[in-house]
């Protein structure tokens, strides 16, 4: 294993970890304080049950948050030092920004976790915990906008290899750090709301129809549901930027090689990057061209109008997309088939709607992960995209595989602390 594959796969996987950790810390304050809303407003200590429980879990995954976040900053700079030499003092700001906005959250959970009999005004209590979800999204936003930077990048000037007239804020407001962020926000609360209201939905059928799983589960989904129905909108706005900024990587996406005008949607499809075909793909007749330019007969780019070495890897790019499209028109129809049967009591009694969203309890990460693989390999061999490539960035030490090995045991052994940990505290709502 050369420097370049061990520091991409140490980057890879570690992201895969902290993307699921940082997702679950930006959503499941939101799902705490509705909780805490509902408990303070109809007093029913079910709620105030559900809202303990969850606050536990905010705590540990904030803590696993932070460490696995700090482990990433660490890696851009030990990994990645000719990429941070230039981009430092360029995309420095949203960085320094997330860490403000990640104090400003470590201050109010602490406030709230033992405000419970401190804090005699109970709506300031709830504030508190209402500034937890507030910044930890903020966080979210600012790291998105950090790698919007890395595909539409500007706040700067360069020539022959010189960046100059730094501009930190036209670079926090890039071109992409918009449909970026509204793209990662809404998938984070998808995944975040259909994994724990499934996990939810399970322990409401395995304890004889527990009050306290049911009330956990319905606002769980409601909040992936409302984000799933969303979603196709915050899709076609990041489809049609990428369109204009990295065609390449829209060509990547759809395995076109080359320029069409009326380009057809591919839907599945097996790619053979030697021969620059898809076999047993739907074609949708010009649909492409539509989805990207609103125009059914323009012209849409192929992978043979750039430079064969500045072609992303197609075939996972493709299916990657693939996946991640498929399993969000997945979720936005059980989110409207949601939305439209919770308030009958006869949905209850019905296998398929129990079996459906239990399949979809993991499917949100899965189309999450997804996404996050179309974002980075679509770039490649780019890592801030026409300007950097990444082998030019990697570092020239030797050994970077034991640091990805000791990292894989690291995240591996965090993984299995939070379950653990996770584990009991539904055991312990069990026994309520």
């Amino acid at each position: 294993m050369d420097e370049l594959l061990a520091a991409r796969l140490q980057m890879a996987s570690s992201m895969v970890f902290h993307i699921v950790f940082a997702a679950i810390g930006m959503v499941m304050p939101f799902l705490m304080m509705i909780s805490h809303y509902k408990y303070l407003k109809s007093g029913n200590d079910l709620y105030l049950q559900l809202t303990k429980t969850w606050q536990k879990g905010v705590a540990i995954f904030f803590v696993v948050g932070a460490v696995s976040g700090t482990m990433l900053s660490f890696e851009l700079g030990l990994l990645w030092p000719e990429f941070m030499k230039h981009a430092g003092p360029i995309i420095g700001m949203p960085f320094s920004l997330e860490g403000t906005a990640f104090f400003v959250e470590a201050i109010a959970l602490g406030f709230y976790l033992y405000g419970w009999k401190n804090i005699k005004n109970k709506w300031f209590h709830w504030w508190t915990g209402a500034i937890v979800g507030i910044s930890g999204l903020t966080s979210g936003i600012l790291v998105v906008a950090a790698n919007g930077w890395m595909n539409a990048p500007s706040g700067f000037d360069y020539k022959d290899g010189v960046f100059s007239n730094i501009d930190p804020i036209a670079a926090l407001l890039n071109d992409a750090w918009f449909s970026q962020a509204l793209h990662m926000s809404l998938a984070a609360f998808i995944a975040v709301g259909f994994a724990v209201g499934g996990l939810h939905l399970w322990q409401y059928y395995r304890k004889k129809k527990s009050d306290i799983h049911f009330k956990a589960f319905t606002i769980a989904l409601s909040i992936g549901a409302i984000g799933a129905i969303l979603m196709p909108i915050s899709g076609d706005i990041a489809a049609k930027d990428i369109a204009v900024r990295q065609p390449a990587k829209l060509a990547a996406m759809e395995a076109l090689y080359e320029t069409e005008k009326g380009a057809d949607l591919l839907i599945g499809g097996i790619v053979n990057e030697e021969s620059q075909e898809v076999s047993y793909a739907l074609h949708l007749p010009k649909a492409l061209s539509f989805l990207a330019f609103n125009d059914f007969d323009a012209e849409v780019k192929g992978l043979n109008e750039f430079p064969k070495d500045e072609h992303p890897p197609v075939a996972l790019t493709h299916y990657s997309f693939q996946v991640m499209v498929g399993i969000g028109g997945f979720l936005a129809l059980l989110g409207i088939i949601f939305l439209i049967s919770i308030k009958k009591k006869s949905w209850r009694q019905k296998k398929w709607f129990l079996y459906a969203f239990l399949v979809a309890t993991p499917l949100g990460f899965v189309a999450l992960e997804a996404g996050w693989f179309v974002t980075e390999l679509g770039r490649q061999p780019w890592i801030i995209n026409g300007i950097m490539k990444t082998k030019d960035a990697v570092t020239p030490v030797q050994g970077i595989q034991y640091s990805f090995y000791l990292y894989m045991l690291i995240y591996i052994g965090l993984s299995i602390t939070v379950y653990w940990l996770m584990n009991r505290q539904i055991k312990k709502l069990n026994s309520l």
